[in-house]
């Protein structure tokens, strides 16, 4: 019987086949820990150096421009000394214009103030003008100033810790002391530059005094009292606590905050020995070495995954894949089966909308339309009973002469009321109607002839001026005189609570045709709204707030204006302008047209 022959096609055992996938694992993990161990060590020194590097150069960059300020603030006082307007303000005690010239060189030179103290120590002028009047002859700067003929730096502590630093000189007047020249200087401003959550700056003089610190609670102290007792917060506290286990391989720190390891760089600024300290975390060390030793680990981990994925069941995990994209699905089916359902809702809801709204807009232009057939028939109407009641009282004292006069009247003004039911028909569809050249003077008159009975019912006086020489526009006469009668009605109206009633009417000719017609009512309150339609301050009953706008379309159809103000002694001001014409009849098309064109 012959042995039997492995088949090398055959899958390996289970267990071979577990130990091969575990010391896979663990030679990845040891190799991945050596890798991130190395690598660690080279990035943090590199990294560390870099750091130290930049910090060097920003404390180069913050010395020289600490030393930038302090040298350009100095030559001022030397200037400001020999300025004769200085000088002479001293001398003569007329300070009225050093104020506004130390404001204006505050502004060219960029200084913190500007102050000029008398030989007493009084501020007799500064950029500041509420510091005019304040005694500063106690101070150092003013007393060594008035003993030295160089300029003199000083430092003063406010009482609220922070420092002031100043340049003065004296000013001589035929070699005598007549006051001084102080120029503050701001060096506070680079504590709110170089404020950073991970940086911390400071400023010592010669005696290791801290006199400018992006933490106010360090002036005045000592470097390392300063180190000692500051408490960090905030962001500054996060970027220490994470360089903890940072230099637990035997590297040494250069200081400590709060017993926190912190990078110290130490600069010199060229000026009384001053000395500039740079405190920096290694937040950005170690994040940028946390950075590339993630993307190793993640390299790693994703040599690892892939080795288990390949080994694990695929077969399960598409399943798995299917199931919760067949979920997502029918989510997805169901909420677009219920937006499609809500947009035909919203469309039928729609269609209803848009029913009632154009039904609105037939009811709106009805009413308007009747309003506007009210409106426009009732003054002649007004007019004919008057003319009837003559009339009949003629007949009866056998006067009937004067009584065909009466009826002449109510023909004319029933071919009135015919014109004014024609163009208000018309009044959907412009143009059509035939202009004429009609003279202003005589559409005043006809109109104060349909309004002579309410006028003499009234006892109101009218004014009327007109001009001597014809005053031609194109129009259509029974419009015009349409507008002149309301606003004679409006007039009527807004004079009956007067004590006197008076309507003035002025017709004046140039460039354009102007009718002016004002009273002595109580004026117009809301002159926005005047011309819209259905808007009106009377009682019910008296009128619906139809004729200054139709008097308002008339007029501008007709090529002019209508506009209403407020008059100076009270009453109100309507004025319509018309342009001056003289040709022939033409139709309103042909009116626009050459309107257009001019």
């Amino acid at each position: 019987m012959l042995p039997r022959t492995p088949n090398k096609d055959a899958p390996p055992r289970p267990i071979g086949a577990r130990w091969q996938v575990r010391l896979f694992a663990i030679m990845l993990i040891a190799l991945a820990v050596a890798i991130v161990w190395v690598s660690n060590l080279w990035l943090t020194d590199r990294f560390t150096e870099r750091t130290r590097s930049s910090a060097e150069l920003r404390v180069a960059l913050y010395s020289n421009a600490i030393n930038s300020e302090l040298q350009r603030n100095r030559v001022v006082p030397l200037l400001l000394s020999r300025d004769p307007v200085m000088v002479g303000a001293l001398n003569s005690n007329d300070f009225s214009a050093t104020s506004q010239r130390l404001i204006s060189f505050k502004e060219e030179i960029g200084a913190a103030e500007l102050r000029l103290l008398d030989e007493e120590g009084r501020t007799v002028a500064s950029s500041d003008r509420l510091q005019i009047g304040e005694v500063q002859r106690s101070e150092a700067f003013f007393i060594d100033a008035l003993r030295s003929t160089d300029t003199l730096f000083h430092i003063t502590e406010l009482e609220t810790g922070a420092f002031q630093f100043t340049y003065s000189r004296r000013i001589e007047s035929e070699r005598q002391g007549i006051g001084v020249i102080v120029v503050d200087v701001d060096l506070r401003q680079f504590e709110g530059r170089w404020r950073s959550p991970t940086d911390a700056v400071m400023i010592t003089d010669s005696e290791g005094r801290i006199v400018i610190a992006t933490d106010p609670r360090w002036r005045a102290q000592t470097v390392d009292a300063a180190l000692a007792a500051q408490s960090p917060a905030g962001a500054f506290q996060r970027a220490l606590d994470a360089t903890n286990g940072y230099f637990e391989l035997g590297r040494s720190p250069d200081a400590y905050l709060r017993e926190e390891a912190v990078m110290r760089v130490d600069g010199r600024i060229p000026f009384r020995g001053w000395r500039l300290i740079s405190f920096s975390t290694y937040a950005s060390v170690r994040e940028r070495v946390n950075g590339v030793l993630a993307l190793e680990i993640m390299g790693f981990a994703i040599l690892l995954a892939l080795t288990f994925y390949v080994l694990s069941r695929r077969a399960q995990s598409a399943a798995g894949f299917f199931r919760r994209e067949s979920e997502q699905l029918r989510e997805l089916n169901a909420r677009l089966s219920r937006e499609i359902a809500e947009r035909k809702k919203m469309q039928e809801t729609l269609a209803v909308a848009e029913q009632s709204l154009a039904q609105s807009q037939k009811l709106a232009a009805l009413g308007e339309m009747s309003a506007a057939v009210s409106h426009e028939l009732n003054q002649p109407l007004a007019a004919m009973k008057t003319y009837l009641a003559g009339a009949k009282l003629l007949l009866q004292r056998k006067r009937p002469e004067e009584a065909q006069s009466s009826f002449q009247r109510i023909d004319d003004l029933i071919e009135r009321m015919g014109a004014i039911t024609k163009q208000l028909k018309s009044y959907a569809r412009k143009g059509g109607d035939t202009l004429l050249e009609v003279d202003l003077r005589d559409a005043v008159s006809g109109s104060l002839s349909m309004m002579e009975p309410q006028l003499k019912r009234g006892d109101i006086k009218v004014v009327v001026t007109l001009p001597d020489h014809p005053v031609k526009v194109i129009a259509d006469r029974v419009r015009l005189e349409q507008v002149i009668i309301n606003l004679f009605r409006n007039a009527l109206d807004a004079t009956k609570s007067a004590e006197q009633p008076q309507i003035e009417i002025m017709l004046n000719a140039g460039e354009t045709a102007t009718l002016s017609l004002r009273d002595n009512g109580e004026g117009i309150d809301n002159l926005d709204d005047l011309f819209e339609p259905f808007y009106t301050t009377k009682e019910p009953g008296e009128g619906v707030g139809l004729g200054l706008a139709i008097s308002s379309s008339i007029v501008t159809e007709l090529g002019g204006t209508l506009t209403a103000r407020n008059g100076q002694s009270g009453g109100a001001v309507f004025e319509m302008q018309l342009p001056m014409h003289n040709s022939t009849p033409r139709s309103a098309k042909d009116a626009e047209a050459i309107k257009a064109a001019e």
